[in-house]
């Protein structure tokens, strides 16, 4: 009567077996970065896989590196991505277990009688695991489709930080280009002063402006290169360089604003629709329930074990056959006596509810986000756009005109280097305000498709604005 039985259930229970994919679920991971970033998403896992992103790695590291080069990189380096990969693996072999019918149990055991040897044999499989098999495989499924978006997004945080680390390195390095010119032009004012100071034609209070300004120059310079130097670490943490790849070059200047910036009239639309996090919510959610139906289901039974009992025969010390255990069944259920199972299933409506809560504040926040880094991203770029349109080409005006007129001796060689200093000073706030954009474009995406929120202002590192440096002559 069981063989029946038993050959319907194996049936049933392996239809709802899973399997292992050949990409171990990274393809999840890998269309995103296809259609967020442009770049493949590839989990390293075996010799032939590290000998082919390293090789190129170093073909990208050969030319000065870009923003999109440096996400490309840090895809290929990055053993932190690696390790999220090697994560979603785990998940995927426990969706697998999960899938799987239990493994029967066998015992074995001596017993005293008259015959010279008897043993106890039972064979034990949990029904409960079994009828519940379905149900719980589902679940399994849902749990590494959620692991599934979770790689994806930290290959998403992953491509982020890189572009982040790149736009402050670059624009650190800029920077220091800018302060070098200040503070050269600072020298040649300061050793003038000196000079005419020594002859008596410029009085001391006018000697100790110009040395001032050359002093808080070199400190500001200073501090500039030790920022480019943290920056660059940033970015080389952020790609996952070491030893000889430490080497590569960074462009001198940041990429100008394009013309036009990006229109995005719907905005909160996109990112409801797009946000990682927020698909990983609705997925974990949707897991909560299908547990929750799980628990209710099972609230009275929580082990029904089934036991086939083995036919054994030996002989006695006469040499007679004797059979000390006939075949038959067995079975054991836990009787709900004090637990009913209203606790688990009280804490699955609870932590259902908790879900439920986390993802409309979820999809609150995400559109909050959306807008915000899209007003950033609009306000940098006129602004960068109006240092390069209005106040750049204005000093230009006012550089050529004064050389203009201290070469017909209208203007004396102080206003020449004050003009100078100025213009400098206006080119340092032009890259900065340059570097604001392309990291509010960085936030941007990041707002819209996931991997890292907007930068708030505690995260943003301290300005060095050569703007606020200089003593001005009265």
């Amino acid at each position: 009567m069981m063989r029946p039985l038993t050959a319907a259930l194996v049936a049933a229970l392996l239809s709802a077996c899973a399997s292992f994919s050949p990409d171990g679920g990274v393809d999840v991971a890998a269309d995103v970065a296809r259609r967020e970033l442009g770049q493949d998403a590839i989990a390293i896992r075996t010799p032939e896989d590290a000998a082919t992103a390293k090789e190129r790695v170093a073909h990208l590291l050969r030319r000065p590196l870009s923003a999109n080069g440096a996400v490309e990189v840090a895809l290929r380096s990055n053993r932190g991505l690696q390790a999220d990969y090697n994560r979603l693996g785990i998940a995927e072999a426990i969706m697998v277990r999960e899938s799987l019918p239990p493994n029967p149990n066998i015992s074995l055991g001596r017993v005293a009688g008259p015959l010279s040897s008897e043993i106890e044999g039972a064979i034990a499989a949990d029904i409960l695991a079994l009828a519940t098999l379905p149900a719980r495989a589902d679940i399994a499924a849902n749990r590494f489709e959620a692991a599934q978006l979770e790689a994806a997004e930290a290959t998403l945080s992953v491509a982020t930080e890189a572009r982040r680390a790149y736009y402050r390195a670059v624009g650190a390095r800029e920077l220091v280009q800018v302060m070098e010119q200040a503070e050269a032009a600072a020298a040649t004012a300061a050793k003038l002063s000196r000079q005419l100071g020594e002859t008596g034609a410029m009085p001391k209070l006018d000697q100790a402006r110009d040395q001032l300004f050359h002093a808080e120059i070199a400190a500001k310079l200073a501090s500039a290169r030790q920022r480019a130097s943290s920056e660059r670490e940033r970015l080389v943490r952020a790609l996952g360089l070491w030893g000889a790849d430490l080497s590569f070059v960074l462009p001198d200047a940041l990429p100008s604003p394009p013309a036009h910036g990006r229109d995005m009239p719907k905005v909160e639309q996109e990112a409801v629709e797009r946000r990682i996090d927020l698909q990983i919510a609705r997925k974990k959610l949707d897991t909560l329930a299908k547990s929750l139906g799980l628990a209710e289901s099972t609230r009275y039974v929580d082990l029904f074990q089934l036991s086939g009992l083995g036919l054994i025969t030996r002989e006695n010390v006469n040499g007679e056959k004797v059979t000390f255990n006939t075949a038959g069944a067995g079975g054991a259920i836990e009787i709900p006596i004090f637990d009913l199972g209203e606790t688990r299933v009280r804490e699955s409506e609870q932590r259902w509810l908790e879900a439920v809560n986390l993802l409309a504040q979820k999809a609150v926040d995400v559109r909050s986000e959306a807008r915000e880094a899209y007003r950033a991203y609009r306000a940098s770029h006129e602004i960068a756009r109006h240092h390069q349109r209005e106040i750049m080409p204005l000093h230009a005006i006012i550089s050529d005109e004064t050389l203009r007129r201290y070469n017909t001796m209208i203007f004396d060689v102080f206003a020449l280097l004050e003009d100078a200093r100025r213009r400098v000073l206006a080119t340092g706030a032009a890259v900065e305000a340059k570097q604001d954009f392309w990291l509010a474009d960085v936030d941007l995406r990041a707002a819209v498709a996931g991997g890292g929120i907007a930068r708030s202002k505690d995260d943003q590192p301290s300005s060095l604005s050569i703007a606020e440096t200089g003593t001005q002559r009265p």
